[in-house]
């Protein structure tokens, strides 16, 4: 655990917090502040139920994981953590906290579901849970159309197949704008995967019932297509 005043672990937070709505409030792909703040609720629920993880990392790593998505910035993998990173020196928080947060950062996303990402951190695997479960559920299908209106996909196109990736290269290259990707197939590529890819039991609790939503939302979609409701 990191050794800090409580006090100060607490302004800690809630400058981050403020930090964080001032940069990704008015964000239109559903990775904004209303996100950061779903994860960052979810990983505190999650972690309670856990036991053994730093609450302080834990929180710090939901608040600060979208800042810099690589989606955003041409695939840079690793300019979210250097983000956090820039902003915790600033706050002056401890080298071996800050290694932490950052560490929790680059091992939370998702990288093709033939590509194994699981964390190697009991604090990771915690935030990655609360941010996979902000990608299912009625939330996850809102954010799904947002962020592919936002790079301009189709929203279902049946002679375009899903693909299950096999490396990140692969799963990068389907995420920008001018690829053969649509909405629907990212259920199939990520979204429906993401249930049985859970780390804590907390967890793979919580999937159950947004997993089943999903479910029950193609199901429509597919018989409102082809006209039978």
């Amino acid at each position: 655990m990191i050794t800090m005043p409580k006090s100060q672990k607490e302004e800690i937070i809630e400058r981050t917090a403020a930090y964080v709505k001032k940069e990704l409030l008015n964000e239109s792909s559903g990775h904004d502040w209303w996100h950061i703040l779903r994860v960052r609720n979810n990983a505190l629920i999650i972690a309670h139920k856990e036991k053994g993880a730093d609450i302080f990392v834990v929180e710090l790593a939901a608040l600060l994981h979208a800042m810099a998505d690589w989606k955003f910035h041409g695939g840079n993998e690793k300019i979210n953590s250097s983000t956090a990173r820039k902003w915790l020196k600033s706050q002056k928080v401890d080298d071996a906290a800050i290694a932490k947060v950052c560490t929790v950062i680059d091992e939370i996303p998702f990288k093709g579901a033939g590509v194994k990402t699981t964390p190697s951190t009991l604090e990771g695997k915690i935030v990655q849970d609360a941010d996979r479960l902000d990608a299912i559920g009625a939330i996850g299908i809102a954010r799904a159309f947002a962020y592919g209106g936002k790079i301009e996909r189709e929203i279902y196109n049946p002679t375009k197949k899903p693909k299950i990736h096999t490396s990140f290269k692969s799963y990068k290259k389907e995420s920008f704008k001018n690829t053969k990707a649509t909405s629907i197939n990212h259920f199939y590529e990520k979204l429906l995967l993401l249930k049985g890819l859970m780390n804590t039991d907390a967890g793979k609790e919580l999937a159950k019932g947004r997993d089943k939503y999903m479910k029950d939302f193609l199901s429509r979609f597919y018989k409102e297509w082809n006209g039978k409701m």
